[in-house]
């Protein structure tokens, strides 16, 4: 093993043992409602859980980020924090008709009625991963399809992808359907029906045909109804997490699909992240650039660091080419510096220009991104072994 080998192997130890030993255990004392069901949305630097009314999207991702804690190991009551928010989830979110509302209160009474494209692509991420290590919940895959087949029936956009909701909203997003991606990825990998194979065909083929930029390379966000992109700054920005999330999961489906010609577009979209899209005074990836990789905002989110380890694992499985730990490291040594808080376990969420945390409570939302780049890592590192 190298020095930079045993540098991933240290780097990894200290993400998983802070998981393992800090975060899991507080997240599910403190951030669990073990009264109501489901999960807080967030616990204050002070230890405490913050209560206030919880996000569809919310909710799978703590049903994933307990799903990962017993593959890396977590020694806890996994599977019980996992069924706790899935019962939750599965009985105060979903409406009659299959879709998953979008906000309700904390004892479950729905506050917003609303089908949002997004809320839907995690709800079919989540109960991915639950499927996977719960095989006894035959439910889980039903419910996958019919909420997957009631999306096409519903929000398919005429020329591909789908709509943000219905009546349509503008502008269209690439967001929404990364995680979409993810979540057929998710699918196949757990033994799906062909038609989740044909969902990540078809958002891939979306993305290499209409996201991403064909001069920077870079993939943009936001889109007219017809998926040009939308008027103004706009259709410009480029966020570097996005481009080692979309870099990550186009290089799974390259393989997947026998497409190497991904390959070389996806590694184009991580050197954007981790060149212009990385601040050097901080070592940190910035929220975001416009399309001739200018800054535009450079607040850093936590959840970008964690997409650059993911895609730095997997250009590195991929290529094979040592170059891609120092994205790695990078990404591990960015995404360490937001777990110094007063409480182990929480996380900050926005790195200042000046160096400076804003002081806010720790939210939920950003353990899936963590656990998975943790659970990618780990897994990298086994394999060097």
């Amino acid at each position: 093993m190298t020095a930079v080998d045993t540098d991933l192997t240290l780097l990894r130890d200290q993400l998983k043992s802070w998981a393992l030993d800090r975060a899991f255990p507080l997240w599910w004392t403190v951030g669990a409602d073990h009264a109501g069901g489901g999960f807080f949305e967030k616990i204050g630097q002070d230890g405490v859980a913050v209560e206030a009314p919880r996000r569809a999207r919310v909710q799978p991702r703590q049903i994933y980020s307990f799903a990962v804690a017993g593959l890396l190991g977590w020694q806890g009551p996994w599977r019980e924090a996992l069924t706790h928010g899935l019962d939750f989830y599965l009985s105060r979110y979903q409406r009659p008709d299959g879709f998953m509302r979008t906000l309700v209160a904390s004892d479950g009474t729905p506050l917003d009625d609303r089908v949002d494209l997004y809320d839907q692509a995690f709800g079919l991420f989540g109960l991915a991963m639950a499927a996977q290590v719960l095989p006894e919940r035959t439910d889980l895959p039903q419910l996958a399809v019919a909420l997957r087949d009631r999306l096409y029936a519903t929000l398919k956009h005429p020329v591909a992808g789908f709509e943000e909701s219905v009546p349509r909203t503008l502008p269209l997003l690439s967001n929404p359907h990364m995680h979409l991606f993810e979540a057929s990825l998710a699918w196949v990998e757990a033994g799906g029906d062909a038609r989740w194979r044909a969902m990540a065909d078809e958002i891939a083929e979306l993305a290499l045909t209409r996201f991403i930029d064909p001069v920077s390379g870079g993939l943009r966000e936001y889109y007219d109804g017809d998926w040009n992109p939308a008027p103004g700054v706009a259709g410009r920005i480029v966020e570097p997490g996005h481009q080692f999330e979309w870099a990550w999961l186009l290089l799974r489906w390259s393989r997947l699909a026998g497409r190497p010609d991904v390959v070389p577009v996806a590694l184009r979209m991580i050197e954007i992240g981790d060149g212009p899209g990385v601040d050097p005074a901080r070592g940190v990836a910035i929220f975001a650039l416009l399309d001739d990789m200018s800054v535009h905002d450079d607040v850093a989110r936590l959840w970008a660091q964690t997409e650059r380890i993911k895609a730095g694992v997997l250009a590195l499985q991929v290529t094979g080419d040592p170059r891609w730990k120092s994205t790695i490291a990078g990404g591990v040594e960015g995404l360490l510096k937001y777990f110094d808080t007063p409480v182990p376990g929480l996380w900050h969420d926005k790195l200042q220009a000046d160096g400076s945390f804003v002081d806010e409570a720790a939210p939920a939302s950003s353990f899936y991104h963590i656990v998975c780049a943790i659970l990618e890592l780990d897994r990298a590192v086994e394999a060097l072994l």
